[in-house]
């Protein structure tokens, strides 16, 4: 497992603990750093597993993504090739790679079909990672051509759930903006400031979700082509805001920032595919955004009521 500690990565270790697969090998960055081949290399040879799961990744919102376009290509790409290879030198039998679906175009005609990669501009804003994300796709793709390596590739729509990140500066939407009413909550806030005018639309997929998918290609999947991960239905940032206001309690109004960026217009996932090879999500976006917050009100640090500043 690569990347265990994160969103995806720890997601996938809770269904893994589930399955009699044997030993569970981990590692976190201070043990390997997956940037560097050389060590990369020698972690999966002295291991050996017999499946790998590509979780491990630089991530992060707006903000992050366009704030440090070449570290997030360069860390990504770094990684994914490094991992990759190194699977490929030392025999690993299977590998699961975790894309996301930000490497389709900005003006993909929705929703979005697997064979609209590489058909238009990216999204200015994460060009960077998305331009990672497609490089691990197709080298999965090339490695299984010359090699034979048996190399499979999921794109996950816009994931939340326990263990995301919700810091301000450098989190995703949902985390954001259920940190940011939360706050407002606590502090008694009568308006909550979002970035953007509100319409663009997502799709959230709930990790756990994400990671029952993962098992599935694992065992019912083989083909060359990428499959998109999601729920197959989308929501404005306007009507996540208030549905999240409605988990939390909070009474208040949205001011938005028109000013900042609103990111792509649309990203909705046609899914048609994964659910023809026989899975489907299972998680619906209320249910699964009350259980992230119960996850956070046990695990947030202190300072997230106290001192916290609505962006």
């Amino acid at each position: 497992m690569a990347g265990h500690r994160g969103l995806v990565g720890s997601a996938i270790v809770r269904r893994l603990e589930r399955e009699p697969i044997g030993e569970l090998i981990t590692a976190i960055s201070a043990e390997v750093d997956l940037r560097h081949q050389p060590e990369t290399e020698a972690f999966v040879e002295s291991t050996r597993p017999q499946v790998v799961f590509l979780a491990a990744a630089k991530v992060g919102g707006i903000h992050a993504n366009r704030s440090a376009q070449a570290e997030f290509l360069y860390d990504n790409l770094m990684i994914s090739a490094n991992v990759i290879e190194a699977c490929h030198v030392s025999g690993v039998e299977k590998v699961v790679v975790l894309g996301s679906s930000c490497i389709y175009p900005r003006e993909a005609p929705q929703p979005i079909r697997e064979e609209h990669l590489l058909t238009g501009p990216l999204e200015p804003t994460n060009e960077g990672y998305a331009i990672a994300k497609i490089a691990a796709l197709e080298l999965g793709k090339m490695y299984r051509r010359q090699y034979g390596m048996n190399v499979v590739s999921l794109m996950p729509t816009n994931l939340y759930g326990p263990g995301d990140n919700f810091d301000l500066v450098s989190s995703h939407v949902l985390a954001a903006l259920l940190r940011k009413i939360h706050e407002a909550k606590a502090k008694g806030s009568p308006t909550v400031e979002i970035w953007g005018t509100g319409t663009p639309r997502r799709e959230f997929l709930h990790v756990d979700d994400l990671a029952d998918a993962a098992m599935f290609a694992l065992r019912h999947y083989e083909g060359e082509g990428h499959l998109n991960v999601g729920v197959g239905k989308d929501i404005s940032i306007r009507e996540l805001a208030e549905l999240i206001a409605k988990v939390v309690g909070w009474k208040g109004e949205f001011v938005f920032n028109s000013e900042m960026p609103d990111g792509t217009p649309r990203k909705l996932l046609d899914v048609s595919k994964m659910t023809a090879v026989g899975w489907t999500a299972r998680i619906p976006l209320e249910q699964g955004i009350a259980a992230t917050y119960e996850w956070f009100l046990e695990h947030q640090p202190a300072s997230y009521a106290a001192s916290g500043k609505a962006r």
